[in-house]
């Protein structure tokens, strides 16, 4: 069984050094395997919903963006070095600026995160990151090395019983979260950015817009700005040694391509005209935090009256009118 087969492996490992390997599908290296394709499927599909609903759930105002993203993002993934892997892309209703990828493609892109962005091939850049994370099996990998730590503190009790690995797949977010919102190791991100690059001129896109967005990054981390702190920068710390690799990468394989400025302003007008609507909301859960209960009720009335068909703005007055 799949439990038995990864307690043992586990185990193993921890008695002997030795462990099952595979081929890293990105990058063509050996590394270790206790987590089967299937069971790799199997995970990220489980777990994409609930973990969307605990960052937001998706942004349903305006569908003809998350379509926009879905293509651009399918553009990418079949070029990808796991084309085949049931790839989707959501946009969710979230402030904060950030991206995810669960395993087997399953990926996430907060709206805050869109409003900061120029243009198409920049949109391109931070998918084709997050498709790196999920072809080279990133998470997973964490996933592994946080069993053979449990595995070697227990010891032969480590073992699950079906209905354990079961409870680990389905959950509910906790698992997910976890996996979206882990930070990434330096060489990670290094390996993400480096194949994401090779991505998008494969897709036709200019490949510095990644180094761009890599020096806006930098440049924002530096200022300790508290909303990429808590969201993007937490889970994929910008560095010199990204852009200068980057920038390295790019002059290798040439720059140039498609930037499509133009489309993505219209794709994104809808988002930024509802912007002054999600800033009051974001404001009134910072004043009912403080404690500051009229104000923020000002605040997300302010909001409901500039966009009256977002639910979440009628879920916080009901918060704060509970106190």
């Amino acid at each position: 069984m799949l439990t038995r087969y990864i307690a043992i492996a586990a185990i193993a490992l921890t008695l002997t050094g030795l462990g099952g390997c595979s081929v890293n599908p990105v990058t063509g290296e050996k590394q270790l395997s206790l987590i089967s394709e299937n069971q790799e499927l199997a995970l990220g599909a489980e777990q994409y919903t609930p973990t969307q609903q605990t960052q937001g759930g998706r942004f349903y105002i305006d569908p003809e963006l998350s379509i926009y993203v879905r293509d651009v993002g399918q553009k990418l993934a079949r070029v990808s070095d796991r084309p085949d892997l049931p790839y989707e892309f959501v946009v969710l209703n979230n402030s904060v600026p950030n991206a995810w990828a669960l395993p087997g493609g399953k990926i996430a892109i907060n709206r805050g995160l869109l409003v900061e962005l120029e243009d198409e091939a920049q949109l391109a850049s931070v998918l084709g990151h997050e498709i790196v994370h999920a072809a080279a099996r990133h998470s997973v990998q964490r996933m592994q090395q946080s069993m053979l730590i449990s595995a070697g503190v227990a010891g032969l009790g480590f073992a699950l019983s079906d209905n354990e690995w079961a409870g680990l797949i389905m959950g509910g977010a906790a698992l997910g979260a976890q996996l979206a919102l882990a930070q990434y190791s330096q060489g990670d991100e290094l390996e993400s950015d480096a194949y994401g690059i090779r991505y998008m001129k494969e897709a036709g896109y200019d490949p510095q817009a990644a180094v761009e967005l890599q020096q806006l990054f930098l440049k924002l981390s530096e200022g300790r700005q508290s909303g990429w702190l808590d969201g993007l920068f937490a889970t994929h710390p910008p560095s010199a040694k990204r852009v200068q690799e980057n920038q390295e990468l790019v002059q290798n394989i040439g720059s140039g391509g498609y930037r499509g400025r133009d489309v993505y302003q219209r794709r994104i007008a809808k988002l930024k005209e509802l912007q002054p609507a999600y800033d009051a909301h974001d404001e009134a859960m910072k004043l009912a935090s403080e404690g500051k209960f009229e104000a923020a009720l000002d605040q997300v009335n302010k909001a409901i009256k500039l966009e009256p068909r977002e639910a979440m703005f009628f879920a916080l007055r009901g918060r704060i009118y509970r106190g």
